[in-house]
């Protein structure tokens, strides 16, 4: 790390200053209704319709977070003994239960919750937060102008931004702003784009969102800034899905075009999908430009129909002081089985990854393993679910190959130790 560029080089005389870290925190999602009791029909209303697989303390893998969970992830992240300097939370605090279980009223109360909790926790800490899909009712239909969440989310989360920020994030959902020196966040509202999201239909620019993160990204650019950019729902292609795009078609091509053009960007920070994966975003040249990094959750919860879940995980990234380039990563998970936090070990020369391909590839099996966080060590991954996974992170189901998860490490860092690869 970082994907895009070789580490920076220093004259060897000069002492290397200490690096710094920050701490994600992904997809929450607070079930206040989960309880441990003999009938597991009612273990939690997040349930999908069947009995709870195994309820402990902390969840179960058919329920989303109950507050006893998410205690002990920002518990563990209090104690641990790399702490941040700032940490970014990519939404989704509300569970995943039927819309007529929710409303906008307890939406806001959950996000509320969770602000709170954050705020008890770390309450000298800077947090910069992005909306979810979960975090508006109905889910999914986030709106293209101001609305009761927007404006409540924005008097919650003032005490972590500027004016600026707050006056964006009530109007569209996103902002921007300086977090150090020569380093600017930018908090997408990604939700627009989600193909779900019926709001925005035939929109060319919902909320003028492209045009505000043109703009910002140019005057970056000007003001030598570095940039991290944080977001829920991810561009680029699903690891679990042949050729499809959290985002419609159209808005994630228009993404790639802006962010193909600013090698400025040294990191972009996505949750959504659950699951751990990576991508590199390329330029017309086919040279890399930014990393991308889809986080994690910390909830449990999976479908019916899935054949895998994840253990609830938190991430550290350890990023330069001076160019804010990212140098290393580690993932957490909690064993939900055993009830027990586990720190993955912090990385392996990403040179691992030329045996992927091959049949019998043991390294496959460490990649998958760490894309369901450790969820089960006797689950294989073989046949179509390979076959999904090696086009998706090798070729790339996209007509001009703009993204790329791995591959383009092996050309670029061969000799370079990514995080990766052994991390959850």
């Amino acid at each position: 790390l970082p994907c895009h560029r070789r580490p920076h080089q220093r004259n060897i005389t000069t002492p290397l200053p200490a690096p710094l870290s920050l701490r994600s925190a992904h997809m929450l999602c607070l079930d206040p209704t989960y309880h441990v009791t003999e009938d597991h029909t009612k273990i939690c209303f997040s349930f999908k319709g069947i009995p709870a697989l195994g309820p402990g303390v902390f969840g179960d893998f058919l329920c989303d977070s109950p507050y006893q969970l998410i205690l002990s992830a920002f518990s563990y992240m209090k104690q641990a003994d790399l702490q941040p300097e700032f940490i970014i939370w990519t939404g989704d605090s509300p569970p995943h239960v039927p819309k007529e279980e929710l409303s906008t009223d307890v939406v806001i109360n959950v996000i509320a919750n969770m602000t709170r909790t954050i705020l008890q926790f770390f309450p000298q800490l800077p947090v910069y937060p992005a909306l979810g899909n979960h975090d508006y009712w109905p889910q999914d239909q986030l709106p293209t102008s101001t609305n009761a969440i927007y404006d409540a989310v924005a008097k919650l989360w003032s005490p972590w931004l500027n004016p600026e920020a707050v006056a964006t994030l009530q109007k569209g959902g996103f902002y921007s702003l300086v977090i150090k020196p020569g380093l600017r966040l930018v908090s997408l509202n990604t939700n627009l784009y989600y193909s779900p999201n019926q709001v925005t239909v035939n929109m060319t620019d919902p909320a003028g969102q492209f045009q505000w993160l043109q703009e910002t990204l140019e005057l970056s650019r000007q003001k030598l800034e570095k940039v991290y950019v944080i977001a829920h729902v991810p561009i680029g292609y699903l690891p679990y899905a042949i050729n499809t795009t959290a985002v419609r078609e159209s808005y994630n091509e228009q993404l790639v075009k802006i962010f193909r053009n600013y090698s400025d960007v040294q990191g972009q920070f996505y949750g959504h999908t659950h699951r751990d994966s990576i991508m590199v975003l390329l330029d017309h040249q086919g040279k890399p430009v930014n990393s991308i990094f889809v986080t994690p959750a910390v909830t449990p919860i999976k479908s019916l129909l899935e054949p895998f879940s994840n253990n609830p995980g938190i991430r550290a990234y350890l990023y330069h002081p001076e160019n804010y380039a990212l140098l290393d990563i580690w993932q957490v998970y909690l064993n939900l089985t055993e009830e027990t936090w586990n720190k993955g070990q912090s990385g392996t020369c990403m040179n691992l990854l030329l045996g992927v391909e091959q049949p019998q590839s043991k390294v496959f099996d460490k990649y998958f393993n760490n894309f369901m966080v450790s969820y089960n060590l006797n689950r294989t991954c073989e046949g179509s679910c390979k076959t999904i996974q090696v086009t998706v992170f090798f070729r790339v189901p996209h007509r001009d190959s703009s993204f790329c998860l791995f591959y383009y490490f092996l050309f670029y860092f061969q000799t370079f130790c990514s995080m990766t690869l052994i991390l959850l």
